[in-house]
């Protein structure tokens, strides 16, 4: 089923899911799930997918039992995907797939999206994107220090996979956690800075 979301200023996004059977089957929203779920019950960070706020427009009642939503819209522009608390630090990101084999569109990341990772950064929290490039099954996490970096010199319409393989990190693929993102973040903040980066 394809819902059709409208933004407060009227744009139409189309929800449709879809699933990534190149990396067990899943998706990386469901990824990530599993993997947020391993953190907490371990008792190692408080990470969840935060709600977007949703007006119910139109909906048909095909049967007494069952309602189906045919149209919503955002109440406000949602931020990022993503928040918690690790080690002390507050933790926001935004989490994206790709079927292209050589970029990352930007058209994928909204503005809003991007000045609040940037305020996130500004007021000391640890800001990023977890960006799957499903055809390649590779998954990168790129910090918001980065992202900024490549908009301010850059004109480009997307992020090419090489700048995501020189100033991003690979997370590698695991059973449990699946998307062990937090090994990256310690490498990057707990432990010295910078001196496990995974590249491919």
């Amino acid at each position: 089923m394809v819902l059709n979301m409208k933004y407060p200023i009227g744009a139409k996004k189309s929800t449709k899911k879809y699933n990534n059977y190149g990396n067990r089957g899943m998706g990386l929203e469901g990824d990530l799930e599993i993997t947020n779920n391993y953190y907490l019950q371990t008792d190692q960070a408080i990470i969840h997918k935060k709600p977007t706020p949703i007006t119910i427009a139109k909906v048909d009642y095909p049967s007494r039992l069952e309602a189906v939503i045919k149209e919503g819209y955002f109440r406000t522009p949602s931020t990022t995907d993503y928040n918690g608390i690790y080690k002390g630090k507050y933790l926001d990101f935004e989490a994206k797939e790709t079927t292209h084999k050589t970029s990352f569109p930007l058209s994928n990341i909204h503005n809003h999206q991007i000045n609040h990772l940037k305020a996130i950064f500004h007021h000391g929290g640890i800001g990023f994107i977890i960006v799957r490039f499903t055809t390649l099954n590779q998954t990168y996490l790129l910090t918001v220090e980065k992202l900024i970096k490549f908009l301010k010199n850059n004109n480009r319409k997307s992020i090419p996979l090489d700048y995501f393989k020189e100033n991003g990190y690979i997370i590698k693929d695991k059973y449990n956690p699946r998307v062990d993102y937090l090994e990256v973040i310690d490498n990057i903040y707990f432990n010295g800075g910078n001196n496990e980066k995974n590249k491919t």
